[in-house]
């Protein structure tokens, strides 16, 4: 059975083995977090149990509340004893974005594994013409290509922090676990910039094309022509579900972006609590855009024709533009004979002198 799944669905079976190993992996760090002795909250108790003056008393809860003492050292954040915060943020970090980020990721490949069995992969209705239109053109590949591949990388290095000690670490054992992680954390650390980039470049370049417009109503009336095969609703370049998924990538790209350059000058930009924040802010933000990427990767391999080769080649089948992107490839056709007719030779369309 799986040797079958794997033949005839190999992206989607490899996604659903992951999907597996991050929910095991999320019931793991859950069932270690639950069963974690809490740390005692006491008002009016000195360590050890001995009772103090209150003036003992109020020394200690603020130091249990991170009020800072007076150090003589250089450095000081020593002068903070107890963070107490740091117990919110470990429970913040392996509970909820452990767990609900892979409850997550489990959903949506259950949905699009559920709508590929039902609905199939989108076929180009009328069959390939034959005949080719450019798309995208270098630079938008590039920015594209760089800004997926190193968001693949972020993602599996990114997962090893939350998940590899209970998925990899069993496996491969603890020396090669650590080896791994501490070189995955470098590349993490300088591959983030190559993201940025990536990000900067996409806006700069798809922006105006994914901004909203008279068609975008009409598509989200008819779902996109997801459900009905016969009816494709008329869109330009890019349709309502190309520009929500646009305007995620910035949104959430730019949040991990903030919150990563944060992780990365610790205490230049922000204090130790409000770093706390900025790594729960991250990792959250990274389970979303990770659930998003799994129906954006299935729609340009296996789920759309010839999707995957318009951003590997820059060019698709003619069909396949006036089908999904009618007004688009309209107005192209009308730019090309626009370009053919100034290319002529002067007089070329006059009539012959009788």
């Amino acid at each position: 059975m799986i040797k079958m799944l794997l033949r005839r669905y190999p992206v989607l079976s490899l996604l659903f083995l992951a999907a597996i190993g991050f929910s095991l992996a999320a019931v793991a760090v859950y069932a270690v977090e639950t069963t974690r002795p809490a740390l005692a909250s006491t008002e009016t108790e000195m360590p050890g149990g001995v009772h103090g003056t209150v003036s003992g008393a109020d020394m200690w809860r603020a130091i249990r509340q991170g009020d800072p003492g007076g150090v003589a050292i250089p450095n000081p954040k020593a002068g903070v004893l107890i963070q107490s915060e740091g117990d919110n943020w470990r429970a913040w970090r392996n509970g909820p974005i452990a767990v609900v980020g892979a409850v997550a990721f489990w959903v949506m490949f259950l949905v699009v594994f559920g709508f590929h069995n039902i609905r199939g992969g989108i076929r180009i209705q009328h069959g390939r013409s034959g005949r080719d239109i450019k798309r995208f053109s270098f630079i938008e590949r590039f920015a594209h290509w760089l800004t997926a591949g190193s968001f693949l990388i972020l993602a599996v290095t990114g997962v090893n922090m939350i998940y590899g000690k209970h998925m990899l670490m069993p496996i491969i054992g603890h020396e090669t676990f650590a080896t791994l992680t501490l070189w995955g954390k470098y590349v993490h650390n300088y591959v983030a910039f190559a993201f940025m980039a990536g990000l900067v470049l996409i806006f700069v370049l798809w922006v105006r094309d994914n901004l909203w417009d008279r068609y975008d109503w009409n598509w989200i009336r008819k779902g996109g022509g997801l459900l009905i095969p016969t009816e494709h609703p008329p869109a330009r370049k890019f349709n309502f579900g190309q520009k929500t998924m646009f305007w995620a990538v910035i949104v959430f790209g730019l949040t991990l972006s903030v919150t990563g350059i944060n992780l990365l000058f610790p205490f230049q930009f922000a204090d130790l609590h409000q770093m706390q924040w900025m790594q729960a802010i991250h990792g959250t933000a990274s389970q979303i855009i990770c659930m998003l990427m799994v129906a954006h990767i299935y729609v340009g391999t296996v789920g759309m024709e010839d999707a995957f080769r318009s951003m590997s080649t820059g060019y698709v089948d003619e069909n396949w533009a006036k089908e999904h992107h009618r007004i688009w490839f309209e107005e192209e056709k009308a730019k090309e004979a626009a370009g053919a007719q100034e290319d002529l030779p002067a007089g070329a369309l006059q009539a012959p002198a009788e």
